[in-house]
């Protein structure tokens, strides 16, 4: 089971191998998720962040991590997407780079030891967040969803999801704890 603690050098983080694959796993499939800004070229103003054909996501998933900036006002918030959503999409694949980064190498038989500079352990925090704030879209997560998940059936396609937003939870808790 994963272990997180202050030392004189950082936030250590330790995780099994199997809750190493996950966390792997689960960035990269973060990175892929958020791709890149549907509709620009990187040309015009695209090459100084600004997005000519930004608008909110069909998929729920993205537009929980994209929400808009204006509920009310339609055009506001268009107009705020389109001078945000490159940076926003550009920092999330960041923190879930530095994340799998800091996983390095190692082979998934083996348990790994992190020690997380302030920086990287923001990161981590950053993207533990979007991973939960994904899963969580995709599961439905609401006030009772511990009590939900209990009554699952093991063979429930869910379960294993449930399982990975409760260990993220966790993981995300002790790593706040560890910081403050």
């Amino acid at each position: 089971m994963s272990d997180v603690k202050k030392t004189r050098h950082g936030v250590r983080v330790r995780l099994e191998a199997e809750e190493t694959a996950l966390v792997r796993a689960l960035m990269e499939q973060l990175i892929a998720l958020i791709g890149d800004t549907p509709g620009d070229t990187g040309e015009g103003l695209a090459s100084i962040g600004i997005s000519e054909n930004a608008t909110k996501p069909d998929d729920p998933v993205l537009a929980r991590l994209f929400p808009d900036a204006y509920r009310d006002d339609g055009e506001a918030a268009g107009e705020f997407r389109r001078y945000t959503e490159m940076g926003l999409r550009d920092g999330k694949r960041e923190v879930a780079a530095t994340v799998l980064g800091s996983l390095g190498d190692t082979g998934s038989d083996t348990r790994s030891e992190i020690v997380l500079d302030d920086k990287q352990a923001q990161a981590w925090l950053r993207a533990l967040n979007d991973v939960r704030l994904a899963l969580g879209t995709r599961l439905d997560i609401g006030e009772e969803w511990y009590e939900e998940a209990a009554r699952l059936d093991p063979r429930d396609p869910r379960t294993p999801m449930f399982a990975a937003y409760d260990w993220l939870t966790m993981l995300q808790e002790s790593l706040v704890r560890a910081l403050w």
